[in-house]
């Protein structure tokens, strides 16, 4: 389990391209833009990147390899984090949202989304270093529980092909249902497979010959 200073960050944030513009609101966002990565960097993070949140993001995180991404965000953070949660939809990595926008209505729709941390108002540098911390481990625990349902999904279905295949062995060959286990068992030892392995052929093959 790699520290917090060890992790490799991504900073998805406004271009700061647009800094020549004289409207008031963008200029404060991209200072505070600034703020957050000077302080990520003063903390000791290793901050690989900040990109913008566009159509290219998945093919960048798929290069960079990022263990967590930080989403610096205004009142656009609705639209910035449907692009960081569709880039991010097959490698799950957690998401810190830094935002000064108060309207808190779209926090629910982020934590559903896959954000790990929600933070108004947080740029303060002695938070960051606990409030990715925090990130990183309620996005650990929920990747644990995801493994855990994944399991026992994947069980349950084992199971219930189990119970077909011994069905059939026991309505064809007229076995008991042990003797019927005992075969799938035996099966599955013979050619080193898994016995849902096994029982899913042998379904495969029933339905082929009818």
């Amino acid at each position: 389990m790699k520290s917090p200073h060890l992790l490799r960050l991504v900073v998805i944030a406004p271009d700061l391209a647009v800094a020549e513009a004289a409207d008031d609101a963008a200029l404060a966002l991209i200072d505070r833009s600034r703020q957050l990565r000077i302080g990520l960097l003063e903390g000791g993070f290793n901050l690989v990147a900040t990109l913008p949140a566009d159509t290219f993001l998945r093919e960048r995180l798929a290069q960079l390899q990022p263990d967590m991404i930080i989403v610096d965000a205004e009142s656009d953070a609705r639209d910035s984090l449907e692009h960081v949660v569709m880039a991010t939809r097959d490698e799950r990595r957690p998401i810190v949202l830094f935002t000064n926008d108060n309207d808190t209505s779209h926090v629910d729709d982020a934590v559903a989304a896959g954000v790990s941390a929600y933070i108004v108002a947080g740029l303060e540098p002695a938070r960051i270093r606990p409030i990715l911390e925090v990130a990183m481990a309620r996005f650990r625990h929920e990747q644990g529980l995801r493994r855990e349902l994944a399991d026992a999904r994947t069980e349950l279905q084992e199971r219930k092909l189990l119970d077909k295949a011994k069905a059939l062995l026991m309505q064809r060959q007229g076995l008991t249902e042990p003797q019927a286990y005992e075969k799938l068992r035996k099966a599955a030892m013979d050619k080193g497979l898994r016995m849902a392995d096994v029982a899913q052929r042998m379904l495969d093959v029933a339905d082929l010959l009818g």
